[in-house]
């Protein structure tokens, strides 16, 4: 099977391998190591034909975390389908844990609201918080004025402390 392999390779050029396939509907490919003609060697590269193939669809997620970590070559074996499940199925339980502590966290937040325990939060904060007027509300000294009554020369600046 190497030697016919070989010679598609040499004769119509790279001849991919299927290595699987995602619930996405993602397909990935490996291209083994190949001697060009002229006896320099290619190395092997691991592809991946998108499902969605037109870019500006591609959302973050559309490639599993194990498949994703084959594409990069931080695994040296495709994942299986059972591993695929497992993984999937972890996650959906991170997911409802999460959404109980959130849920547990808003309860009491609530509670202590209610009781006294703490403030509620009053969100007035105008401008950035590293900026040097953060929450101070000055009336400013700097001259304020309409086109109309505006006189060039008529403000001088405040003498400095």
């Amino acid at each position: 099977m190497n030697r016919i392999a070989g010679f598609l390779r040499r004769t119509f050029g790279i001849v991919r391998e299927h290595v699987g396939t995602d619930h996405l509907g993602n397909k990935y490919y490996v291209i083994p190591e190949q001697k060009t003609w002229t006896g320099r060697i290619v190395r092997a590269k691991r592809i991946v034909v998108a499902a969605n193939p037109t870019e500006y669809e591609y959302m973050e997620g559309n490639i599993p975390l194990a498949w994703d970590a084959w594409i990069r070559g931080r695994r040296k074996e495709p994942p299986s389908i059972e591993e695929l499940q497992k993984n999937e199925s972890y996650m959906e339980q991170i997911k409802m844990k999460a959404r109980e502590v959130e849920e547990r966290d808003m309860a009491l937040q609530a509670k202590e609201y209610e009781e006294g325990l703490v403030a509620t939060p009053k969100t007035l904060a105008k401008g950035h918080a590293a900026a040097i007027s953060y929450g101070k509300e000055e009336i400013s000294k700097d001259p304020t004025s309409t086109a109309n009554t505006f006189q060039p020369g008529s403000w001088m600046p405040n003498a400095k402390k």
